[in-house]
């Protein structure tokens, strides 16, 4: 390596002036003194190196190039660095720190990254209220609290700050809330807005502090209609009229849900297979239900038919429009006043009730509800959704929930189109 510094007559290299920094032209690395070296290349362009050990590590680091950044300007550079090694700081660590900082975008508040993630996200929410919901939540719980927070500078107290008033008291919400901040603040790593965990996740984290939501306070069920109350509502509601009665009927019947049945058209309809498919999009699944149709379910559509309007299977009392959820519910507690509070979802629950003290198949009749049948691995080898199987027990199911006894025939007339 080329040397031309000079010696004082101690012997220790003195440092080289400007001009003879200037004069400088071999190729190599050319020390200037205190570590500090000009690096000439072969095209003669000419740079500023600091060689340094840290920790018992030897390293290099770039300080510009010269002319570009002068003598005094670059001894000016290695004092930085030498103050940075007097505090036990890496400095070429310390310069990249600072480039990182500088490059990350400014700083926004969670209220303002909230309006973009509800944004950028709404369009996969299946429900179209989902996002008002999700804005809501945020405006009421969180908002008061780390709203104006920039979300680099949210911590852990913040959090528990928005979620212990409510965690006892309005559970399910805080639960809710809690999950809404946790994504919110993923958004804005994932975008470099913050760095860091994320003092909102559940698990080995927000779990270590506050009770599960299900030890708090337990799930409120959708009330049922019992079991051997079941054939005399259905035969008052086959007495009623409207299209309420019938709605809740083919729900009945069907097992469905009820989001699901108001939905329904008639182009979902397989008449001669007996068959109602429900379209995906309308499935808690995100996947198409097919819904074998038993006689007295059949029986239901016929009624049904001959108040048509419009493709709806069941129109409202306004021309284009569902039928509301309220008017099923009404129908349902006028066809069965010995049991308050009951609710149009709950029949689903009368029908698992049934399908257990009966001895039915279980996995038939979890897909009769529509609902995932075992772990990943068995749902990969599912290929079959046993609609000749559950045909035969929404048969049973039919002929039990509508008082036709057990002695009527169980096979459908219709079942050739399976």
């Amino acid at each position: 390596m080329a040397d031309i510094s000079t010696k004082s007559k101690q012997g220790r290299r003195a440092r080289l002036t400007a001009l003879q920094i200037e004069r400088l032209h071999a190729p190599g690395k050319h020390p200037v003194g205190d570590g500090l070296y000009l690096q000439i290349t072969g095209t003669n362009t000419k740079s500023w190196l600091f060689r340094f050990r840290f920790r018992g590590r030897r390293r290099e680091m770039g300080l510009g190039s010269f002319p570009l950044i002068g003598t005094a300007a670059a001894r000016e550079a290695l004092l930085d660095c030498r103050r940075h090694l007097a505090a036990s700081r890496d400095p070429l660590e310390e310069r990249r720190t600072a480039a990182r900082e500088a490059s990350r975008p400014a700083a926004k508040t969670f209220n303002a990254l909230a309006i973009e993630y509800i944004a950028a996200h709404k369009a996969g929410w299946r429900n179209p209220k989902s996002a008002a919901q999700w804005q809501a939540s945020l405006d009421t719980y969180a908002a008061p609290r780390i709203g104006n927070v920039t979300v680099d500078a949210i911590t852990f107290d913040d959090v528990m700050a928005v979620l212990t008033p409510i965690w006892r008291t309005k559970t399910e919400t805080a639960s809710r809330v809690r999950g809404r901040i946790e994504a919110i603040l993923n958004y804005a790593r994932v975008h470099g807005y913050r760095t860091g965990e994320n003092p909102a996740r559940w698990r080995g984290h927000l779990d270590q502090v506050l009770p599960p939501k299900t030890r708090v306070r337990k799930p409120k069920h959708h009330a049922a209609i019992a079991i051997d109350k079941m054939p005399a509502a259905m035969t008052a509601l086959a007495k009623a009229q409207g299209p309420a009665s019938l709605v809740v009927r083919f729900t009945t019947l069907t097992a469905a849900r009820i989001s699901e049945v108001v939905g329904a058209m008639w182009s979902e309809i397989d008449l001669r297979r007996a068959v109602w498919t429900v379209p995906a999009g309308r499935t808690k699944t995100h996947a198409p239900h097919r819904v074998p149709l038993s006689e007295q379910a059949l029986a239901v559509l016929k009624q049904t038919a001959a108040i048509k309007q419009d493709e709806r299977l069941f129109p409202g009392f306004t021309r284009g429009r569902p039928l509301s959820l309220t008017g099923a519910m009404q129908a349902l507690r006028r066809a069965a006043p010995s049991s308050p509070g009951i609710t149009v979802h709950g029949l689903r629950s009368t029908f698992r009730d049934w399908c257990a003290e009966h001895g039915e198949d279980r996995t038939l009749a979890e897909i009769a509800l529509s609902h995932v049948v075992g772990d990943e691995t068995e749902q990969a080898y599912a290929r079959s959704d046993l609609i000749d199987r559950r045909r035969l027990l929404m048969q049973r199911w039919a002929d039990f929930a509508a008082g036709d006894g057990p002695q009527k025939k169980t096979t459908p007339a219709n079942s050739r189109g399976r």
